[in-house]
C-alpha cells in the first residue's frame, strides 16, 4: 500500500483510469463483433460505422496502438466487402 499523499493520489487516479480504459475497450470489441457475426451484408455495412469510431477512439485515447487501430479497421473493411 502506499504511504505518501502523492502515492495514494496516483493510485486513486490509476484506479479511475484502468476503468474508463476497460469501458471503452470492451465497447470497441462489442462493435467488432457486432459487424464479424452479422448475418448479412447490410446488417455488417450498418453496424461498421459505429465499430470504425469506437476502435478511433481507443486508439486516440491510447488504448490500443494506432498501427494496431489502423489493422483492425483493414481487417473489418475486408471482411464486410467480402460478404
Amino acid at each position: 500500500m502506499p504511504n505518501t499523499e502523492q502515492s495514494k493520489k496516483r493510485m486513486r487516479q490509476n484506479e479511475k483510469a484502468r476503468q474508463s480504459n476497460k469501458i471503452k475497450n470492451s465497447l470497441m470489441k462489442t462493435a467488432v463483433k457486432k459487424v464479424m457475426n452479422a448475418g448479412d451484408e447490410a446488417a455488417a455495412k450498418a453496424a461498421l460505422p459505429e465499430a470504425m469510431k469506437r476502435i478511433d477512439k481507443c486508439a486516440k485515447h491510447n488504448i490500443i496502438h494506432d498501427n494496431a487501430a489502423a489493422r483492425k479497421k483493414a481487417q473489418l473493411a475486408k471482411h464486410v466487402s467480402g460478404l
